[in-house]
């Protein structure tokens, strides 16, 4: 029974994930939502400002913390290890959900592209940048990423080993595609609002800082190899590697 109850509890962390996934696309070009990050404004501006601001913490202290090693040493104490994956992939849908819900557009254009050519222009570079977040996640391991692996092992009473580290595809070019791809859709838009420019600096930053959290726990996992990998590729921007591509793997 327990086991059953672990891969329904994972698949529905999963549905979940993948709904909040598709309602942020919306959410950040106005597409779709009742309400997005450019609505009208029906808040003073300091109010506005303060909360989105507690929002976007809110929901970076939740992923950075939740990701890193030493709290899984001690969360996975309390929620055990099958679903504790699924469990972090439920948090951050929570915490998008809770940013969806009470975001306070600001109003206020900083930029707004003329012709409809240019237009359509940076939204298909937007919508490209999801994509590549999303393709991204299967270059490595998808289910892994989200939890369903971990409930279907369990399910099958199988023991679970995490991916090995090994480049695949667009990983020998890029270290961080997931984050290349979220900040290319946040900041590509044809309108630039206060609000959208806030919500881009505050991602971006929070990309910045939660890359190197991340990659102190890459070394310390996998040492020199990891090491190697970080010298030859770069860690935001495509390119071709500085020297041959080693068998190093990266999980986004």
């Amino acid at each position: 029974m327990k086991r059953i109850l672990f891969l329904v509890y994972g698949l529905i962390a999963y549905g979940i994930s993948m709904f909040t996934l598709v309602y942020a696309m919306g959410f950040v070009a106005g597409v779709g939502v009742p309400k997005s990050i450019d609505s009208a404004p029906s808040a003073p501006l300091g109010t506005a400002l303060l909360i989105d601001t507690i929002l976007l913490a809110v929901f970076a202290v939740q992923h950075s913390a939740m990701a890193r090693q030493g709290f899984k040493r001690v969360w996975t104490k309390i929620v055990p290890q099958a679903i504790e994956r699924s469990t972090f992939s439920l948090a951050a849908s929570a915490a998008l959900v809770l940013l969806f819900w009470k975001w306070e557009p600001i109003g206020g254009v900083i930029w707004n592209a003329d012709g409809e050519a240019l237009r359509m222009v940076l939204r298909a570079i937007s919508f490209a940048g999801w994509m590549f977040v999303l393709l991204s996640t299967f270059v490595i391991d998808h289910l892994d990423l989200f939890g369903v692996r971990q409930v279907w092992l369990y399910f099958r009473g199988v023991p679970y080993a995490p991916p090995q580290f090994t480049v695949r595809g667009w990983y020998a070019y890029v270290r961080h595609p997931i984050y290349f791809g979220f900040i290319v859709a946040f900041w590509a838009t044809p309108t630039m609002t206060a609000a959208h420019l806030v919500f881009a600096i505050a991602t971006t930053a929070h990309t910045l800082i939660a890359i190197q959290l991340e990659e102190r726990d890459m070394v310390k996992l996998f040492g020199e190899r990891y090491e190697t990998y970080r010298e030859q590729v770069s860690m935001l921007v495509p390119r071709s590697p500085k020297k041959a591509r080693g068998a190093n793997a990266i999980r986004g």
